[in-house]
């Protein structure tokens, strides 16, 4: 099963136009990778932040906007891992209004301990090993 987020689309994510400013994109997709975590790896950004054991910045990422999105649209994010590896994870992202693709985006995260990145804590590999196979 795929992780999938709505995220309305409001007026804090658009320019005068209307339509959403690129920039809010990267924002929605941390949102949802933060859900993501949360709901699915069982570790919220709170808990990895607050509790000092770690984080997972973002060390690239590239996007394309197929077809603009307005106010009032609702996006339905998905997540897929691409990779796990020993210490960063690729994620597959994209974003569809009624079925139309609106953003398609790919994006590697670290995890890090400290300030360097180190191996996933065994947990966390578990839960992205098995959600991983388990996306279809």
């Amino acid at each position: 099963m795929i992780y999938s987020r709505v995220i309305p689309v409001e007026f804090n994510h658009c320019d005068p136009a209307g339509r959403v400013f690129y920039p809010r994109y990267f924002e929605m997709i941390n949102s949802v990778v933060e859900n993501f975590f949360a709901d699915v790896v069982g570790r919220s950004f709170a808990a990895m932040h607050l509790g000092a054991s770690g984080g997972v910045p973002t060390v690239d990422i590239q996007a394309e906007f197929p077809r603009a999105t307005r106010l009032g649209d609702r996006l339905t994010w998905e997540v897929r891992v691409e990779k796990l590896g020993g210490s960063s994870l690729g994620l597959g992202h994209q974003a569809t209004c009624g079925g139309e693709l609106r953003v398609r985006a790919r994006q590697v995260v670290v995890w890090i301990a400290g300030d360097r990145a180190a191996p996933w804590p065994g947990n966390m590999r578990a839960a992205l090993a098995a959600y991983r196979e388990h996306q279809g």
